[in-house]
C-alpha cells in the first residue's frame, strides 16, 4: 500500500512538472523496463521472468516500511444506507450495513531512496563462471536524476491516495519528519520517532559523526514540517548526487543490455 501511495504522489507531481519530458509512471500491473522514461521502473524496480536467458530483474532503489499506528486505535462505526428510490419490481431492496473504521491513527512510516541505484544499472562481467568485474550503466543525466530525487522527496509529503479509503479524506501528510541525506546506506534513523530521548540523541550524533545532513520538522513546534522540507529541497538542489557511473555515457536500458 505504501508503495502504491508514493508512486501515485510521484505521478501527480511529475504530471505538472515542466521538466517531465517523456517521463511517466507506469501502472503497477504493467511496469516496463524503460528506466530512462518510466519512473516506476526506475525507482520501483521490476521483474520480467519470461525473458529467456535475461531475467529482467531490477531491485527497487525506493523502499518503504509498513505504516504502523503509534498508539491504540479507537474504533468507530459508520452506517451505510442504500436507499431505494426505484419502485419497479426488479429494483434492488433497500439495504443497511455498518462499517468499522479507525477514528484517528497517527502512523509511523519510513521511505528510503538508494541514490547509488537511481537511474543506474549494475552489471557483472563473468568469464568461465568467475566474476571478473563490475560495470555501471547510467540511464538519465545528472539533472534528470536530481529531478527524480526531488519528485521522490516531494511525494513523501503528499501521501493521500490510500486505495481502501477512496471515499474518506484520509491524509498521510506528515506531522513530524526526519529527512536524512546520508553518506552511507543506512536505515537506522527509521527508529527515531519511536525511540526514547537517549536513543534519539545517539541516532543524531551518529549521523553527524559521519557527515550526514538531516532536517527535523514537527508541526506541533515552531520548527514546522514545511520548513524542514523547504530546507531539505534547497540542500538537494545545491549538492550533487552520488554517482557510481560518473563519466559514463547515458544509455537506454535496451542499449545497456542488448534487449536480451
Amino acid at each position: 500500500m505504501q508503495r502504491h501511495v508514493i508512486f501515485s504522489a510521484i505521478d501527480r507531481i511529475n504530471t505538472t512538472d515542466p521538466a517531465k519530458g517523456e517521463t511517466y509512471v507506469s501502472n503497477g500491473d504493467g511496469i516496463s523496463n524503460l528506466i530512462e522514461k518510466d519512473l516506476r521502473a526506475d525507482m520501483g524496480g521490476f521483474m520480467h521472468p519470461s525473458k529467456g536467458d535475461y531475467s529482467g530483474r531490477r531491485t527497487a532503489p525506493l523502499s518503504v516500511t509498513p505504516a504502523v499506528a503509534v498508539g491504540v486505535s479507537e474504533v468507530g462505526r459508520d452506517l451505510l444506507v442504500r436507499i431505494r428510490f426505484d419502485q419497479s419490481e426488479d429494483a434492488k431492496d433497500q439495504a443497511l450495513a455498518t462499517k468499522e473504521f479507525s477514528e484517528y491513527d497517527l502512523m509511523h512510516m519510513n521511505f528510503f531512496l538508494d541514490i547509488s541505484a537511481l537511474s543506474i544499472s549494475k552489471a557483472f562481467k563473468y568469464e568461465k563462471s568467475f566474476n571478473l568485474g563490475t560495470k555501471y550503466f547510467k540511464h538519465a543525466g545528472d539533472d534528470e536524476r536530481k529531478r527524480r530525487a526531488r519528485l521522490y522527496l516531494e511525494a513523501t509529503k503528499s501521501m493521500n491516495d490510500y486505495a481502501s479509503q477512496a471515499r474518506n479524506a484520509v491524509s498521510g501528510e506528515p506531522q513530524k519528519v526526519l529527512i536524512v541525506f546520508d553518506t552511507v546506506l543506512s536505515r537506522k534513523a527509521s527508529r527515531y520517532f519511536v525511540a526514547g530521548e537517549q536513543e534519539q540523541k545517539n541516532i543524531l550524533e551518529e549521523l553527524e559523526a559521519r557527515g550526514a545532513k538531516y532536517f527535523i520538522g514537527d508541526d506541533t513546534t515552531d520548527k514546522s514540517v514545511y520548513t524542514a522540507y523547504k530546507e531539505a529541497l534547497a540542500f538537494l538542489a545545491a549538492n550533487p548526487l552520488y554517482d557510481p557511473a560518473k563519466g559514463t555515457e547515458v544509455v537506454t536500458f535496451e542499449q545497456a543490455f542488448g534487449g536480451e
